[in-house]
Formats: structure tokens, C-alpha cells, sequence
């Protein structure tokens, strides 16, 4: 499979900076710097700007106070170092509710074009904004809410049940005994089963009727990815695939997966008619052709543009388009 870029939210080259986390002064340095910018989350929310003629960018706000523990240390972007503050849904005043806490902030960019336009701050949810994003906003953006939901689900420590402290700029927590956790990312295989010129996706009994995607599922102790594919197909369509082969990988930070995204072919001696959906999980598979991917028929959702899912469909389909022209938009974020 041959795609012209990486996956959605798969990183631009953000400087992580790892070398500015390991002391509380070059944090409080950076922080200091005139033009460190902040990425401000709430609620599972993004604070970002509209433009006028719609256009859309993180709201990056200057910094205005002393530097939290809670403040997530991003890295570098043109130079600037970039950090990430949850505000408290219950706690932010209405003045705070356009995203960006009294001050307009700014787009992040060299040009700062966004400012000039007079943008509108607003709060949004990732999946409605996201895809129209510059890859390097994408990752600050992918990072920051990586980070924040690892520390929201993780305040105590899992040795001995006591409260632990955000260190290294957001990258580790240590408990009452020096013991350190680091964010956790969970592994899970999507893959893209193919068979003579057809895909095989399928609609989870939790979607809306018509929701189609490809099959998924998280990686077991002691298990490879390549194992996890093979075992996932079989537990959810009942089919074997051989020729597993790996393509990308994708952060979704929906709360914490790290996605690996292979391709499969239905193994010999096996026929396409013998899928069947696992009932607890899978309530429809279907095979598709090209065309019916490429132009979907109403009511046949799939996955949208911000998924590995989907940047592995649009390519598949792209590799029978002499003109390599990807999918319509059908919608949807799975």
C-alpha cells in the first residue's frame, strides 16, 4: 500500500525536548521564555481559533502566571517551548469559556495570520476540528490529551493506593516511596482484511445501524501484533488470514491506544461467505469492492478522516484509481 503521508495525528516533528523535563529550573526556565504558549484543554475539550473565513487553530495563550506541577511540558515548536493546562470544568468562570481565559491568544504559527482575521475562541471537541489542523498542531494537540487523561485516571498509585505527584513536566508520577509510573499506552491491531478486490469491514453492535470499519482489537499479555491480527479476525469473523503485514501506526488519544495498522488476506482454502460476526461484538460483516467505498451509498457510514481506519481504506481504494483519488466524506470518527 503506498500512501502519499503518515496517518492522522501520527507526529510532524515536534521537538519533544526530553532534556528540558529532567529539572523543575529548566522547566521554570522555559516557562519564563517570552514566547512559550499554552494549549489549553477542559473537559475533554480543545481551546482553539476560527478564523473568518473559517479556518481553523490551536488557541495558543501566552503565559500569564507562576507554572503549575499540573502544567504539561509539550516541547518545542518553532522555537517555542509549548506547554498544556487543564482547566476545571467546574471551576472555570464564564469569562474562561471562550477557551482562552480573558486573552485571545494566538495561532501558533510564525505569521500569527490568525490573529489578524479577529478569530473567534471557542472550545471544541478533537473530532470536530481536527483533521482540518496542520500536522504539528495535530501532534501538540494528540500529546496534551495523551497526557492529560493518563493523569486523570492515574492519581494514586497502584503499589499501595496513595496519592502520587506529577513530575518531569507532566511525563511521570512518583509516590511517597520514590516509585515512578509512566503514561501508559495500550497496543491495538486494526486491520484491513482483503480478498480478489474486496474489503472486509464490519459494524460493532455499540454503532448506529449502517457504521461500518475495520475489525480492531487490543493486544493480549505475551501476544505480538501479529498474533493479536490473526486472533482478533478469528474471534470476531470467524475467518483465517495469512500474509500479515504491518503499515503504520497511529496515537489515539481516546483515552490512551497506540494503534498498529496491518493489512491481511483471507488464507488459503478459506472462502469469503464463511465470515461470521462474533454476536457479543460484531453485528454485520460485509465485503466491499473499490466503488462501493469509493462513492458510499446512502446510509453507509465510515470511518472519518482523523482514524487510522480510514486512512487505510482511502488508501486501499486509492490503489485501484488510476487517478489516485481517495473516498467521499461518509462521516463518523471510528
Amino acid at each position: 500500500m503506498t500512501h502519499r503521508d503518515a496517518p492522522p495525528l501520527s507526529g510532524s516533528g515536534i521537538d519533544r525536548d526530553a532534556r528540558t523535563r529532567m529539572s523543575e529550573a529548566t522547566l521554570d526556565a522555559a516557562w519564563q521564555e517570552p514566547h512559550t504558549r499554552l494549549v489549553r484543554l477542559r473537559g475533554g475539550q480543545v481551546s482553539v481559533l476560527q478564523s473568518v473565513d473559517g479556518a481553523i487553530a490551536l488557541a495558543l495563550s501566552p503565559v500569564t502566571s507562576d507554572r503549575l506541577p499540573s502544567a504539561l511540558y509539550l516541547g518545542r515548536w518553532e522555537g517555542r517551548a509549548i506547554f498544556a493546562e487543564v482547566l476545571d470544568v467546574q471551576s472555570t468562570s464564564a469569562e474562561q469559556t471562550d477557551g482562552t481565559s480573558g486573552e485571545p491568544g494566538d495561532s501558533g504559527h510564525s505569521g500569527d495570520a490568525a490573529e489578524s482575521d479577529n478569530p473567534i475562541a471557542q472550545w471544541r471537541h478533537p473530532f470536530e476540528f481536527s483533521s482540518d489542523l496542520d500536522r504539528a498542531e495535530r501532534e501538540l494537540m494528540t500529546t496534551a490529551l495523551a497526557l492529560s487523561n493518563w493523569h486523570a485516571s492515574h492519581p494514586f498509585s497502584a503499589r499501595d493506593g496513595q496519592r502520587t505527584e506529577p513530575v518531569l513536566g507532566g511525563w511521570a508520577r512518583h509516590d511517597a516511596h520514590g516509585g515512578e509510573h509512566f503514561p501508559r499506552t495500550d497496543p491495538a491491531v486494526i486491520v484491513l482484511v482483503e480478498h480478489e478486490d474486496r474489503l472486509l469491514l464490519g459494524s460493532n453492535v455499540l454503532w448506529e445501524t449502517g457504521r461500518f470499519s475495520l475489525l480492531a482489537g487490543f493486544v493480549e499479555a505475551g501476544e505480538s501484533a501479529e498474533q493479536a491480527v490473526v486472533r482478533e479476525v478469528g474471534e470476531e469473523a470467524g475467518i483465517r488470514v495469512d500474509d500479515v503485514r504491518y503499515v503504520a501506526s497511529q496515537p489515539w488519544p481516546f483515552p490512551r491506544s497506540l494503534m498498529l495498522g496491518f493489512r491481511a488476506r483471507l488464507a488459503p482454502g478459506v472462502h469469503p461467505d464463511d465470515v461470521i460476526p462474533e454476536p457479543e461484538e460484531i453485528s454485520e460483516l460485509r465485503w466491499f469492492t473499490r466503488d462501493e467505498l469509493r462513492a458510499p451509498a446512502p446510509g453507509l457510514l465510515l470511518p472519518g478522516t482523523l482514524s487510522i481506519a480510514r486512512w487505510l481504506i482511502d488508501g486501499w481504494v486509492a490503489e485501484g484509481d488510476d487517478h489516485g483519488e481517495g473516498l467521499e466524506d461518509a462521516g463518523g470518527v471510528s
